[in-house]
């Protein structure tokens, strides 16, 4: 990675500069916008939220506007360089941080250093706007900065507090009360933005609850569904996929548990991408559980290996509880792929019961195996019927909406409710 150039003009943007970020952001006009995201993970890391971010940046950068991200070093090497994301040039701000020991990848920068390198970008670039990936340690530093410059700010949430819980080594007895904390201490933060979102409305009700705020709107993380590839026939085994991090809210355990209670006579695979904590852990379950043969820990794949697995595969699986849309399972879906996943926080949107897959009750090994059963013994018309289901539902989710959906609201236009609110009110 080659170091950025310093812009030639430093300096606190004066009145008249803040005047016309003002008119530019509000106005609509189609000018070119310095756009900072900023947030607390990013590639290399493997997750939902840094995957969305790159997509993002990228999305933005190929529609023309100036992207800049501040996120964690990856590693001691920490600065400004210019790195090559999806076929773009970003500027990526890279913060010296320290890695969290409980987790195998988890990093932050340490929060007094925020602001102070927030102070340096903002007199570089003057961003127009600022959008914030989480509230952790970036985005509040950030959040606190672009509030005393009056730069407007867009806040996105990814987090789940229970989901960073699980690495803290807290009694369970404790989360809850952390809990609570967790979600007190980010409502300080959402209260500055001008617009927040979240990628489902189920996930929009649940902060606006959690953080004592109105208006959230549900924003698809969106995909380029055209990456993916879909059979016109039915895979010749009965291939299960699930891919995500292997780690404890995903409660791959219980997948692991349904495979057990499947007919032998199906004939079926399971193929777990991804890894995590539990990784090792889950494959000694795997072996005791007598599945040696039948389940294979894939790790993580290249995107080219990731979405010829998913193409080859007859149904995804995703028993997590703890997701605020699964782009998994949206990638899944764009593949082709009746899903069947817990009825739990954001998946039940993605599920037209009965046509496109299935909702189980979480943690159930029972009922994830009679439906992962139902629809591998489904008639071939009904199993494809499914899978057209799935790339209908998958056309809502598109980038190109997602991106213009942000474009707006960094401007300060109104935007169009996302097609998820009436999804949700469906169920």
């Amino acid at each position: 990675m080659t170091p950025a150039p310093t812009p030639s003009e430093p300096g606190r943007p004066d009145d008249a500069t803040s005047a016309a970020v003002d008119r530019r952001a509000s106005s609509g006009s189609s000018d070119r916008l310095t756009v900072l995201i900023a947030g607390d993970t990013f590639p290399p890391d493997v997750n939902g939220a840094a995957n969305f971010t790159e997509r993002l940046a990228v999305g933005l950068a190929q529609r023309g506007h100036d992207v800049h991200l501040m996120v964690p070093a990856a590693s001691r090497h920490h600065g400004t360089f210019l790195e090559q994301h999806g076929g773009v040039t970003l500027t990526v701000h890279r913060l010296y941080s320290t890695r969290w020991p409980l987790h195998d990848w988890l990093r932050f920068a340490t929060p007094w250093r925020v602001q102070e390198h927030a102070e340096k970008i903002f007199d570089e670039i003057h961003p127009d706007v600022v959008h914030i990936q989480s509230h952790i340690v970036m985005g509040r530093g950030v959040a606190q900065v672009a509030e005393r410059r009056g730069v407007r700010i867009v806040a996105t949430n990814h987090f789940m507090p229970e989901n960073l819980l699980e690495h803290t080594g807290l009694p369970k007895g404790l989360r809850a009360k952390a809990t609570q904390m967790a979600w007190n201490d980010a409502s300080k933060t959402f209260r500055k933005a001008a617009a927040i979102t979240t990628p489902t409305q189920k996930a929009a009700t649940f902060l606006e609850k959690s953080v004592a705020v109105t208006g959230v709107l549900a924003v698809s993380c969106g995909i380029e569904a055209g990456h993916y590839t879909a059979l016109d026939t039915r895979p010749e085994s009965n291939r299960i996929v699930f891919v995500g991090r292997v780690t404890a809210e995903k409660q791959i355990d219980v997948l692991l548990k349904a495979m057990t209670l499947l007919d032998p006579a199906l004939g079926a695979t399971l193929t777990i991408v991804g890894g995590g904590d539990l990784f090792k852990q889950l494959q000694t379950t795997s072996r005791d559980l007598g599945l040696a043969d039948v389940v294979t820990f894939a790790g993580y794949l290249s995107d080219d290996e990731l979405r010829r697995t998913l193409t080859e595969s007859t149904v995804f699986a995703m028993p997590s509880i703890a997701e605020l849309q699964s782009i998994a399972s949206l990638e899944a879906m764009a593949s082709g792929l009746p899903i069947v996943v817990a009825d739990a926080m954001a998946l039940p949107h993605l599920v037209d019961e009965g046509e496109n897959g299935y909702l189980f009750r979480p943690g159930d090994s029972r009922d994830l195996a009679d439906k992962l059963t139902t629809v591998l013994t489904a008639p071939d018309d009904e199993y494809l019927a499914m899978r057209r289901a799935s790339l209908k539902v998958i056309e809502g989710h598109d980038i190109e909406r997602t991106l213009s959906v942000f474009e707006s609201l960094y401007r300060g236009q109104p935007v169009v409710p996302s097609t998820d609110a009436a999804s949700d009110r469906a169920h």
